[in-house]
């Protein structure tokens, strides 16, 4: 497979979680994939192939310096193992929300943009529900 294929295939199995995490967070197979973490294992092991490709392409990886790590984003396996890496890294930051959200009890609709700022934006959507969370332990 080519890189191109690995990068749609890995999109295809993170948006249907994505999904599911949004529209029916409590479904049982919702519930089985986020117990488990199947799709940020599979994308791990995505994740672990590509960036040992990258490593034996373009040798140890230097992230010392801004410059350094615009090199290595010039080398197609290490910019796939990179946006893997997102998507799983994402994802379970998503699957630890909708975790919290089990004792907090915070409303879909209001988790829903939590969880597709995460999605979306990663960082800006942990940082509302972050600040969603403290409002909601506040009321406890």
């Amino acid at each position: 497979m080519t890189p191109t294929e690995v990068f749609s295939i890995a999109g295809m199995i993170t948006m249907p979680m994505w999904i599911l995490m949004i529209l029916l967070p409590k479904w049982k197979v919702t519930r089985f994939l986020i117990d488990f973490k199947v799709i940020p294992l599979l994308l791990s092991i995505l994740y672990s192939i590509y960036i040992f490709q990258a490593i034996q392409i373009s040798g140890a990886m230097d992230f010392g310096s801004l410059a350094s790590v615009m090199d290595l984003f010039t080398e197609e396996n290490a910019v796939l193992a990179g946006w893997v890496h997102y998507l799983a890294f994402d994802l379970v930051v998503g699957m630890w929300m909708l975790d919290q959200n089990k004792k907090l009890r915070i409303y879909q609709l209001v988790m829903a943009p939590c969880l597709f700022g995460t999605f979306m934006l990663g960082p800006l959507g942990f940082l509302l529900f972050m600040m969603v969370r403290a409002f909601k332990q506040k009321q406890l």
